[in-house]
């Protein structure tokens, strides 16, 4: 059984809130991402629970993200119970999640699968009874996405999407760490996978015209009518951009002229400013912003001037 327990922290990053699950079996249960740590948010897992007739075994995270991971530790302290994370997650943790293997948990058994892209440290859950994904920010029930660089990449990414498609032909629903469940899992791990083809192909054909920026790849591309999602359009472009500049395909060119308001609102924006302390910190992390950029790349298509 699969329960849903929505957190209390909704913005444009996290869409309705963090998706935190209680998936149970047998009487037992293993919370997967019990999101930020809002007390209110870890009562209503525990209460959850009880009215389920379950007990809590362990805690498993998707990836460390502040809107996924934080709350891990409160819960642990008045479940008793361990957490578990992806050997190279920077979270406090009892224990590391076998990847490509079966973490167990009572009578709850969990296929693991290593999912590098939105964030290094970033596994899918399968759980066979459901025939279910539990897809953190690999795969949303709404919209798409956001692979930021340094924390993130779009090879990698890609490959983890090519991988689910692959590997999980039987997998019959998607529960993505935001929006709601995905009952058309094949169709959802296509439609992802060709999303990203279709934005490189933009890319191509923008670059094709000539060397240019991130921001003027991201004004073309996308248009002007939403700056607020200039940065995670700037960030998406540049993880395309270093994907291809590393095959041989693109050049960079750092310039020497500093960035006008429009160019520093894009690469730079003052998070605190726009939506507040609280959810600069997550965005900064989904975006990779903590990476302030000092200058702009030109960027060419090799065998172009």
């Amino acid at each position: 059984m699969v329960t849903l327990v929505r957190a209390p922290n909704p913005s444009a990053m996290t869409l309705s809130g963090t998706n935190s699950y209680i998936v149970s079996h047998g009487g037992d249960a293993v919370v997967i991402d019990p999101g930020p740590d809002i007390p209110r948010h870890i009562d209503a897992i525990l209460d959850r629970a009880r009215s389920l007739g379950v007990k809590v075994r362990a805690i498993a995270l998707t990836h460390g993200h502040p809107d996924h991971a934080p709350g891990a530790a409160a819960l642990a302290a008045a479940a008793g119970v361990p957490i578990y994370a992806h050997p190279n997650s920077d979270v406090v943790r009892d224990g590391d999640l076998p990847l490509d293997g079966v973490f167990e948990a009572g009578s709850v058994a969990l296929r693991v699968i290593d999912a590098p892209g939105h964030t290094f440290d970033h596994v899918v859950f399968y759980e066979p009874h459901e025939r279910a994904l539990f897809t953190g920010d690999v795969i949303l029930g709404e919209g798409t996405v956001v692979i930021a660089p340094p924390g993130g990449a779009m090879r990698p990414y890609q490959n983890t999407l090519r991988r689910l498609a692959g590997e999980f032909g039987e997998a019959r629903v998607i529960y993505g760490g935001h929006g709601e469940r995905v009952d058309d899992a094949q169709g959802k791990i296509a439609e992802y996978i060709a999303h990203r083809q279709l934005r490189e192909r933009e890319l191509l054909e923008a670059l094709s015209a000539g060397p240019q920026t991130i921001p003027e790849l991201v004004l073309r591309i996308y248009g002007a009518t939403r700056p607020i999602l200039w940065p995670a359009m700037a960030r998406q472009m540049l993880a395309y951009l270093l994907a291809l500049e590393g095959e041989g395909r693109v050049i960079s060119v750092p310039l020497d002229t500093p960035m006008d308001a429009q160019e520093m609102a894009i690469m730079n924006p003052p998070w605190e400013q726009i939506v507040g302390h609280e959810q600069a910190d997550v965005i900064r992390a989904e975006l990779g912003a903590m990476l302030h950029v000092e200058r702009l790349h030109r960027y060419t298509l090799l065998g172009e001037s």
